[in-house]
């Protein structure tokens, strides 16, 4: 298949493209850099430049392309402060809602068949009961500055999966690590483990679902070839009490145990939203992925995963 990749040099993005053209798929791979043309070409894919929130841009790349699918792999996540997501969050939320936009107009121009794109499963659903299924909501009532992230992925979600032109499949990722993210070596995230300035919250009960990098990308991979209609979580199948994973991760760093403090002092340096990250998170299954998609993660557990990274 004709496989048109937009967010192609990013962390899953350079996963995914390789596997993708070792399958045997012919595959454009889109980035707004020039000067990530020559990576793209290394990957196998044919480069294409277009900037994501120019709609022109955008429909042109793809009508050269003439994609059966395409994959939504855009985000611009940098350095995060829990106390300021709405802020830092901001670009990735055009492109979950413009980016999705133009996007979705330039696949039913040219006929795409299926169209996959990246959600979140590890930060947004609901904050009460067990572990989370996708017929689970996101949640109804986030904290402040998560408001306008739940409600630009609510916009992907409802964008893609009401397509009633093209099979429209929605991956909700877990919170990633392994190489290109923020919890790598030399991330951001494993150095403030390192240095001791990531504490446990209050109980640290809040439950996080993972998933490497790589199983995120092979994921993508099993919904582009024999995805269905719906939303998948793509999460490992370990989900974690804070007050569990942050101090084994501090452990295979050779790092101190992490401090722990209560909630008030959590909410000055963390803010209201790493207080629920670290106390109310719920954790998700991925039964259906494992079903529908025929996808098992080669990193089942973060345990083995962190030590591996």
């Amino acid at each position: 298949m004709r496989v048109f990749v937009a967010g192609a040099t990013g962390a899953i993005g350079t996963q995914l493209v390789p596997r993708l053209v070792a399958a045997g798929h012919a595959v454009h791979g889109m980035t707004r850099s020039q000067s990530k043309q020559a990576m793209l070409s290394e990957l196998g894919a044919v480069p294409v430049v277009a900037d994501a929130l120019d709609p022109d841009e955008v429909a042109e790349a793809v009508a050269r392309a003439k994609p059966d699918v395409i994959v939504h792999q855009l985000t611009a996540i940098g350095a995060v402060d829990p106390r300021h997501m709405e802020r830092d969050f901001a670009p990735t939320n055009r492109l979950r809602t413009e980016g999705t936009d133009h996007l979705l107009s330039a696949a039913q121009a040219v006929g795409v068949r299926r169209f996959v794109a990246q959600s979140n499963g590890a930060f947004c659903y609901g904050r009460t009961g067990g572990a989370k299924s996708e017929e689970h909501p996101l949640d109804p009532t986030p904290v402040r500055e998560m408001r306008t992230i739940v409600a630009a992925l609510r916009h992907l979600e409802s964008a893609v999966l009401g397509a009633d032109w093209t099979e429209g499949i929605v991956l909700r990722y877990g919170a990633l690590y392994g190489p290109g993210t923020s919890m790598a070596p030399g991330g951001n995230e494993f150095e403030l483990i390192r240095k001791r300035k990531f504490p446990v919250v209050g109980d640290g009960g809040g439950v996080w679902s993972f998933v490497h990098v790589a199983d995120a990308a092979e994921a993508a991979v099993a919904a582009v070839e024999h995805g269905s209609r719906g939303v998948y979580n793509v999460v490992d199948d370990d989900p974690a009490r804070v007050a569990e994973w942050l101090p084994a991760l501090a452990q295979a760093l050779d790092a101190k145990q992490p401090r722990r403090v209560p909630r008030l002092i959590g909410r000055l340096f963390a803010g209201e939203c790493g207080v629920q990250m670290m106390t109310e998170l719920r954790g998700a299954s991925n039964a259906k992925a494992k079903r529908e998609l025929g996808w098992r993660p080669a990193h089942p557990s973060w345990r083995q995963g962190f030590a591996a990274a």
